[in-house]
């Protein structure tokens, strides 16, 4: 499982649909989170990663250290499906995608991992997987992890 967070001070991600575009899910302060699966993910995985996400400290306290949890700063997260973290572009101009998950796979994978931060407390907007979505969030600090488990 391979998430790529940004810490944001507003992100919103939008569907493409035939006539414009469909707001799915809208946040302010907290993280936005690119989340992509392989073929040996599981459930351990995807609660190991939900624990990660809950817990770490990535916002300022009083003495602007990075010392406070999304649960301290009432922060949100923007959970939004993206296959192409698994992309292998080392050969060629075309990349490769044999690694990421298929959906048959990767759908519940998603779905539990939002349910365990929202079990967390932790209040979840979403993207729709497998759309075609418009991601346009603020890079707040900017602060970008790679985390992968």
């Amino acid at each position: 499982m391979r998430v790529l967070l940004q810490r944001v001070s507003r992100a919103e991600v939008r569907i493409r649909e035939a006539k414009g575009f469909r707001l799915a899910g809208r946040i302010d302060r907290g993280f936005v989170l690119l989340v992509g699966f392989t073929h040996t993910d599981d459930e351990a995985r995807v609660a190991w990663m939900a624990e990660k996400v809950a817990g770490l400290r990535l916002f300022a306290d009083a003495e602007d250290k990075m010392n406070l949890a999304l649960s301290d700063v009432s922060g949100a997260v923007l959970v939004v499906s993206q296959f192409t973290l698994y992309g292998d572009a080392q050969k060629g101009r075309r990349p490769s995608f044999i690694d990421a998950a298929r959906p048959d796979v990767a759908i519940p994978l998603y779905e539990r991992f939002l349910v365990l931060l929202r079990d967390r407390g932790i209040v979840v907007e979403t993207g729709e997987f497998g759309a075609m979505m418009d991601v346009e969030l603020v890079n707040d600090g900017p602060v970008t992890l790679w985390l992968e488990r």
